[in-house]
């Protein structure tokens, strides 16, 4: 199963609100076995993983490709797919 975290603010901006859809809905389109959690960027477990991150931020199986920007679905399809 793959692990995607959106990373960003508690209680979450809209950026970060949309990136979380965007992210679940491109699991879906994509037909990958899939986890989307949101984590907060703030969080030790965060900070000691990646370092400081802009909001919001989308890391797909530990690797950040995404900072401060809301990726559109089908971009994320695209790097769920390779």
């Amino acid at each position: 199963m793959m692990h995607i975290e959106v990373i960003g603010l508690e209680p979450p901006c809209r950026k970060c609100t949309e990136l979380l859809s965007n992210a679940g809905e491109a699991v879906k389109i994509a037909g990958v076995d899939a986890e989307v959690v949101k984590k907060w960027t703030l969080s030790d477990e965060m900070r000691n993983k990646y370092g400081l991150l802009l909001s919001p931020a989308l890391a797909i199986e530990g690797v950040v490709v995404a900072q401060g920007k809301v990726y559109k679905t089908e971009r994320i399809v695209g790097l769920l797919l390779g």
